[in-house]
């Protein structure tokens, strides 16, 4: 498979921090998007943004921005499909999705994430991390996802499905599993207790 593309998943209300895009948080000097575009644009052949409202609100990051296509804020699944019809007019077969809140994810995501789909007609796979109480735990909004599910998926979508294991279930999708040493990699901002964390783990 070709170099995936990249979309940053920044679609969320954050309701949690008050509102507004988390992604726009600073962090260490920098936006949280900031460090998140770093650590993910070398990984894919390119990279897009999605994020609904006006758009010009992310013009110095010069990224295209895709807003969802299903109506109201349908969760990561609807930034998935958005990313998807973009990768399709690019020629592209897949892209791997990150979440604009999730500074330490692995610099190897991509990587991993193609092994663990290797051998299947339409990748389909999800990070994933040991955790002791509930064994294993998928990372939904950090995944590499098959443009030609992407029909199949607006169908899901327009039917109602929010879950994503439930869809990516539906097709067989794997899990690419990612060490924990001191803390999570996956771990997100959600709140601002988190964000000072995030700040101490810098």
């Amino acid at each position: 498979m070709k170099q995936p593309l990249g979309v940053i998943l920044a679609g969320g209300q954050a309701t949690r921090m008050g509102g507004g895009d988390k992604g726009l948080l600073p962090l260490g000097g920098q936006t949280l998007l900031d460090r998140v575009i770093d650590r993910f644009a070398p990984q894919v052949a390119g990279l897009a943004l999605n994020a609904n409202g006006d758009p010009s609100r992310f013009d110095r990051l010069r990224l295209p921005v895709l807003a969802d296509s299903v109506a109201g804020f349908a969760g990561p699944l609807a930034g998935v499909l958005a990313g998807l019809d973009w990768a399709a007019e690019q020629g592209a077969e897949a892209v791997v999705t990150a979440a604009a809140d999730t500074p330490f994810f692995p610099g190897d995501l991509v990587p991993q994430l193609l092994l663990a789909g290797e051998g299947m007609d339409h990748p389909l796979v999800l990070a994933a991390t040991p955790d002791p109480e509930r064994g294993t735990v998928r990372h939904p909004t950090f995944g590499l996802w098959p443009v030609a599910l992407r029909d199949d998926l607006r169908v899901a979508l327009e039917g109602g499905l929010r879950k994503v294991v439930l869809w990516t279930d539906q097709h067989d999708g794997r899990i690419a599993r990612f060490p924990v040493a001191t803390f999570d990699p996956f771990f997100n901002v959600n709140t601002p207790d988190d964000l000072a964390r995030a700040e101490a783990l810098l």
